[in-house]
């Protein structure tokens, strides 16, 4: 019997994936959390072996939830499922631990087996996203490309941080959350191998970042 618990700040989408594993041979939805710190607690706390997790939750981000699950509870395989089909956030969500990407719309059976799948220690990954993935590891990036394992929005963030710019600032310059812009950062000191933003803007204007005009 593979044990799931489900994520999501819509009761609508959560009922009726309750509804759809239920009548699943094999599954079993263990509980249910309408925000990302309630799912950290619940998969911290009962040991889901898959937990559906989507991005947008109103307390704690999916993404951000994610990476706090794979610490502390590292045997939750986490599989996202949401709207977002973005490379930041596809990527995001990989490098936080997720095991598997699903698009909102998906049919049932692509959902089941999803699940499933990272049950048994599987990546999968929507057909959209799949290729999206196979893509990017497969198409080397131009040589004068400074940091070339950011993906551009991060090569943004940092750049603006190099600059000196506070999180708010570069919220508003890039038209993204400060949750969004915290993510980045966190992913770029992961990438660059950086521990705080002190050592990240020596690297970057290192590398000619920080330099663009107002």
């Amino acid at each position: 019997m593979i044990t799931v618990l489900l994520a999501d700040d819509h009761p609508i989408v959560r009922s009726g994936l309750r509804a759809l594993l239920g009548s699943i041979d094999g599954l079993t939805v263990i509980g249910d959390a309408a925000g990302g710190h309630e799912a950290v607690r619940q998969a911290v706390t009962h040991h889901p072996d898959v937990l559906v997790m989507d991005i947008q939750m109103p307390d704690l981000d999916g993404i951000t939830a994610t990476r706090q699950i794979t610490r502390d509870a590292p045997q939750v395989a986490v599989l996202m499922l949401t709207m977002y089909h973005d490379d930041d956030s596809v990527f995001a969500a990989m490098r936080a631990g997720a095991r598997g990407y699903l698009l909102k719309g998906a049919e049932q059976d692509e959902i089941v087996r999803a699940i499933r799948a990272v049950a048994a220690g599987e990546a999968i990954f929507g057909p959209g996203i799949a290729q999206r993935v196979l893509g990017f590891f497969s198409a080397p990036p131009p040589a004068d490309v400074p940091f070339p394992q950011l993906t551009d929005r991060e090569r943004d963030v940092l750049d603006l941080i190099a600059a000196g710019r506070p999180n708010g600032e570069i919220s508003r310059r890039l038209g993204i959350s400060p949750k969004t812009v915290a993510n980045h950062i966190s992913s770029i000191f992961t990438k660059l191998q950086v521990a705080d933003r002190a050592e990240a803007i020596i690297r970057a204007r290192d590398a000619g970042l920080g330099r663009s005009p107002e």
